[in-house]
């Protein structure tokens, strides 16, 4: 055998071999993301953990105790489809996305609007629904004002939810205004109302809901809503089979009417307000 014969054949061996291993290794690594996917978790714990908070009509706490609202529906939707029980975790927003990232639940569902910022940390699915930031003003001591540049004063106080993206809209939009921040959007209202704030910015339809049920305190300055943002699921990184369901599971509800169904509910009639007054 010629020399230039055994290099070839050895050159093959090693191909052969070093084919073999990557195909090994690549088998080892989709087993080891099929075995640590939430999925997996969620089947075998015969529970999925929904981390969220409350945001009108989103979600909220009814009368009777029970959680109801638009998230609640689709996140029990998406349980009974799973074949599982549903455990919701009501958690304090700003401290939402680290939660999930410790393992306290499995997904947020909670009206989390996609930014680069929190990609960074978690990952987002497709949109599921929008959302957008409008205004609510209080009558008395922001009357007349009714575009976007005369509340963009240091005069002008904004109450805001903390770690939202309403508090990263008003900074945007409105910089030279004064914020003021809660953990809760029951204390920006109340902060409206009492007269210690001029406007509050929060998602619609809140503030559009919220003037509704105070006509003669406060106004909605704006036509329509200022911004337009995507709203997802957040999971945790590296859950590739868990992030496939969950688009699936988004698309095939979207195509079907179930996300428009229960959206233009929560969002587009007031039938549901008996259960919460």
């Amino acid at each position: 055998m010629t020399l230039w014969r055994t290099i070839r054949i050895g050159t093959v061996v090693l191909i052969a071999i070093l084919g073999l291993a990557t195909a090994v290794w690549a088998a080892d690594v989709r087993q080891e993301l099929t075995q640590a996917s939430t999925l997996d978790m969620v089947a075998k714990r015969g529970t999925l953990k929904v981390g969220m908070s409350t945001f009108v009509p989103w979600a909220m706490k009814a009368k009777s105790g029970e959680l109801i609202g638009f998230e609640i529906d689709v996140a029990k939707k998406l349980a009974d489809d799973m074949g599982v029980a549903i455990q919701f975790v009501p958690t304090k927003w700003d401290n939402i996305i680290p939660a999930l990232m410790s393992g306290k639940f499995d997904v947020i569902i909670g009206g989390m609007g996609i930014t680069a910022e929190r990609n960074l940390k978690v990952n987002f699915t497709i949109p599921y629904e929008f959302s957008g930031m409008s205004i609510m003003a209080n009558a008395k001591n922001a009357g007349g004002l009714n575009t976007l540049e005369d509340f963009n004063k240091p005069s002008i106080t904004i109450a805001v939810r903390l770690g939202t993206t309403a508090e990263k809209a008003t900074k945007k939009y409105l910089p030279k205004a004064t914020l003021k921040q809660f953990t809760d959007e029951a204390q920006t209202i109340q902060e409206l109302l009492n007269g210690r704030a001029n406007a509050v910015v929060a998602s619609a339809p809140l503030p559009e809901q919220t003037v509704a049920k105070y006509p003669d305190s406060l106004y909605l300055p704006l036509d329509s809503p200022f911004t337009k943002e995507p709203i997802g699921f957040v999971v945790k990184k590296g859950d590739p089979d868990f992030m496939n369901f969950l688009n699936n599971w988004i698309m095939v509800n979207d195509y079907q009417g179930f996300l428009k169904e229960r959206f233009d509910y929560w969002f587009k009639t007031l039938d549901w307000q008996n259960q919460i007054q």
